[in-house]
């Protein structure tokens, strides 16, 4: 199987990576403005130094990929969001943040919602720009990341009043990879993960 991440040197990036470089089946794609700089490559690893703002850069980095990890953040998000809809992977997981509907509940994290907090003024839109589409994707809203317990959270759906404002590293790598496994699951669907804090 054919994966590619989008912000592979950052620090879920390089989690997600390490995690998928277990499975010799998986062939990596690596991208992000310093990913050649920063792996080496092998039979499991390509890495591609490359702006994923720019859409001829990325189309062609993309070409052959099953499944698409974006893991970057901020003020570029949106028009990466346009790239991603133009170029159309078969299968596209998009790390936005929990808060982009203004949905977290006062006293749990409702500062954090993006009428509160305008860096996350990008995340709502390239999200906006995905649900928009066509494309095969999963959301992700994720809280702040911290170490922890791979099975320490609760999914809430668009929609739900997620349980709080954090998130384990490993809980959302573990359903990163349950998608993976099943790409059927959480279909065009937009999905906080969060410890539960209520």
């Amino acid at each position: 199987m054919n994966i590619a991440i989008l912000g592979a040197t950052g620090k879920f990036g390089k989690r997600l990576t390490s995690k998928l470089l277990e499975n010799e089946d998986y062939k990596l794609t690596l991208i992000s403005k310093s990913a050649g700089d920063v792996f080496d490559e092998n039979e499991q690893i390509t890495a591609k130094n490359i702006d994923a703002s720019n859409l001829e850069d990325l189309k062609e980095a993309l070409e052959n990929q099953d499944i698409v990890y974006c893991a970057i953040s901020g003020s570029d998000l949106p028009s990466i969001a346009e790239n991603l809809v133009e170029i159309n992977p078969k299968r596209l997981i998009l790390m936005g943040a929990v808060g982009i509907y203004n949905e977290l509940a006062e006293g749990n994290g409702s500062e954090y919602n993006v009428d509160n907090e305008p860096p996350q003024i990008p995340n709502t839109k390239a999200v906006k720009i995905l649900e928009d589409s066509e494309l095969d994707y999963t959301i992700f809203r994720p809280g702040f990341l911290r170490d922890g317990d791979e099975d320490d959270y609760v999914i809430t759906h668009k929609g739900e009043t997620p349980k709080g404002y954090y998130t384990t590293f490993q809980s959302v790598l573990k359903i990163a990879l349950e998608i993976i496994e099943n790409p059927e699951l959480y279909f065009r669907e937009s999905i906080s993960i969060t410890r539960d804090m209520t």
